[in-house]
C-alpha cells in the first residue's frame, strides 16, 4: 500500500523517484532469491544472488519464458523437449506450441502415485534434447517430484532443467542450488501476495531467447515497466514465508491428515445407500507420501464433482474439481486421467487446499458439510 501511494517512479528512470522505486524493486528481488537460496556462484556462497531473479506477471508467464525461451535458443535444428502428462497447462501449452513449430515433445507417463520416475527421464533423453521441464509439486494432487534426482540426470547429459515451482514455493523448503535446477518458476499469489506478479529464477549462464520484445528491463530478459508494488508485496510475502515455513508446514500437515482421515472414516461407500453399487467408495488420489502439506485430492464415487462444489459453496466452503484455470471445462482433469482414473472417478474427485487462515474447527465443519452433501448427492443420483 505504501508503494502504491508513495513509490510511483519508474524503476528504470535515473531521477530521484525512479531510483527510489528501483531500491524497493531490488530489495524484493533479494527477498525472493533468499527464499529459494539462490547463490552468487556454484560454490554455495553466503549471499543470495538477485541477478538470477526475473520478475514476471505470474507463474504462467514464467513457465512460458522458460520453456519457449530455452528451446528457441537451442542450437538444435529440430529440438526435443521432455515433460510429463501431469504438468500444469502453463507448461503443456508452450510445449504444444513448440510442437507446432517443429520441435518433438515427449510427455512422460505417470503412474497411480502421481510421481515422475527419474529413470523415465533418463531413457527419454536424446542428443537433441534441449530442455526437460518437470513440476516440483503437482497442483491437483500435491505430490512432490524427485527434482534433485532428475537434475543429476539432466546435468550429466548437459540438458537444462526447468521446474514449475508455483505449488511448492512457501509450502516446502526450496533450494535451487541443492536441487540443481536451471530455471524455477514462481507465483506471488500462492504466498498471499497480490495476483499478477511472479518470478523466474534463471541460473547464470542459461541461454534463453526472449519471448516478448521492447525495452531493456530485467536485464534484457523481460521488457516492460516493472510492477513495483506487486514485486514489493511478493518480496515481503517471501520473507514471511521463510520465517514461518517449518511451523506452518507442520500445522497444515496435521490439518490435512485430520481432514483426510475424518473423510475416509466418516463417509461410507455407496454400498450404504439402497440401490447403489457396493464397489463405489471414497479415497485419496495419488500417493499419500512426499506431498506438500496443504493439498488433498479425494474421490467420492457416485457423485458429480461440480454438484459437490456448488453444494459446499452454499455451505460456505470453496473447493474445486481441478486447476482453477480449468474451471468450467467439460472434460475431466488431465492430471487425474493421467494417473489412471476413469473419467467418472476423475469427475467425482475434489481438490481441497488448506491455507494460513484454516483452523481445526473449519476442517471439522467441512467434514460435516461433505458428509451431508455427499450422502444427499449419492441418494438423488440413484433416482435421477
Amino acid at each position: 500500500m505504501s508503494c502504491l501511494g508513495q513509490v510511483y517512479g519508474n524503476a528504470s528512470s535515473i531521477h530521484y523517484f525512479g531510483q527510489g522505486a528501483k531500491r524497493h524493486l531490488e530489495a524484493a528481488r533479494r527477498q525472493i532469491a533468499s527464499l529459494i537460496h539462490a547463490k552468487t556462484d556454484h560454490a554455495r556462497a553466503i549471499h543470495a544472488n538477485p541477478a538470477e531473479i526475473v520478475f514476471t506477471s505470474g507463474g504462467t508467464e514464467a513457465d512460458n519464458m522458460a520453456v519457449l525461451g530455452v528451446v528457441r535458443a537451442s542450437a538444435h535444428r529440430s529440438p526435443h523437449v521432455i515433460s510429463s502428462t501431469i504438468e500444469h497447462p502453463a507448461v503443456l501449452g508452450p510445449c504444444a506450441q513448440l510442437g507446432r513449430e517443429g520441435a518433438d515433445v515427449t510427455l512422460l507417463p505417470v503412474g497411480a502415485s502421481g510421481v515422475v520416475n527419474p529413470d523415465d527421464v533418463r531413457n527419454a533423453l536424446r542428443p537433441e534434447t534441449a530442455l526437460v521441464s518437470i513440476m516440483h509439486a503437482n497442483n491437483e494432487l500435491g505430490t512432490v517430484q524427485p527434482i534433485a534426482e532428475i537434475a543429476r540426470i539432466t546435468r550429466q547429459a548437459g540438458v537444462p532443467l526447468h521446474v514449475d515451482g508455483v505449488q511448492a514455493l512457501g509450502k516446502i523448503p526450496v533450494d535451487v542450488d541443492a536441487l540443481g535446477v536451471d530455471l524455477y518458476s514462481m507465483s506471488g499469489h500462492k504466498l498471499y501476495a497480490p495476483k499478477g506478479v511472479g518470478a523466474l529464477y534463471v541460473r547464470r549462464g542459461t541461454r534463453m531467447a526472449p519471448i516478448s520484445f521492447g525495452g531493456h528491463h530485467e536485464r534484457d530478459r523481460r521488457p516492460g515497466t516493472e510492477n513495483v508494488p506487486g514485486a514489493v508485496a511478493f518480496g515481503t510475502a517471501a520473507q514471511l514465508a521463510a520465517e514461518r515455513l517449518t511451523d506452518e508446514a507442520n500445522r497444515l500437515e496435521v490439518l490435512r491428515d485430520r481432514l483426510e482421515n475424518a473423510i475416509l472414516d466418516g463417509i461410507p461407500d455407496t454400498g450404504g445407500i439402497s440401490g447403489t453399487a457396493a464397489i463405489s467408495g471414497t479415497g485419496i488420489n495419488g500417493a499419500r507420501w512426499s506431498r506438500v502439506p496443504n493439498t488433498s485430492n479425494i474421490y467420492f464415487d457416485g457423485i458429480d464433482g461440480e454438484a459437490l462444489v456448488i453444494a459446499l459453496d452454499l455451505r460456505g466452503f470453496a473447493v474445486s474439481t481441478g486447476a482453477a484455470c480449468s474451471s468450467g471445462a467439460l472434460t475431466p482433469s488431465h492430471v487425474l486421467t493421467a494417473i489412471g482414473l476413469s473419467a467418472d472417478r476423475a469427475r467425482a474427485s475434489m481438490r481441497f487446499s488448506l491455507g494460513r487462515g484454516t483452523t481445526a474447527g473449519q476442517v471439522d465443519a467441512l467434514v460435516e458439510a461433505i458428509g451431508a452433501s455427499v450422502t444427499h448427492l449419492r441418494r438423488i443420483s440413484v433416482y435421477a
